[in-house]
């Protein structure tokens, strides 16, 4: 189960280098070494865990799903609570949560 999660996890975060068709980036960035902040880029986290080095979360899900927020912004982080929306309103961004399910008969 746990396996199911993390890979569902690493899907997500490789989703997000995937280019929309017809896009094209104006660099490409998967190495952390090699990352520099694009210019106006400031912190995505303004709230959560602030005094961590770094905020990661371990969840188990036997049946059912979870709702993960990529926001940053959520009331009830690690979960979502669709504070995106009211972001995404605003900022004409289009950030939404994380799904993960587990699939019927596991």
């Amino acid at each position: 189960m746990k396996l199911l999660v993390a890979t569902a996890l690493l899907a997500a975060q490789a989703a997000a280098f995937t280019v929309a068709p017809g896009n094209q980036p104006s660099s490409t960035r998967l190495f952390a070494g090699d990352y520099e902040p694009m210019e106006g880029e400031s912190k995505i986290n303004l709230k959560i865990d602030l005094d961590s080095p770094k905020v990661a979360t371990m969840d188990d899900i036997e049946k059912g799903k979870k709702v993960y927020c990529r926001c940053w912004l959520s009331g009830t982080f690690p979960l979502c609570d669709g504070t995106h929306a009211k972001h995404n309103e605003a900022t004409g961004d289009n950030v939404g949560p994380l799904i993960v399910a587990v699939k019927k008969g596991e």
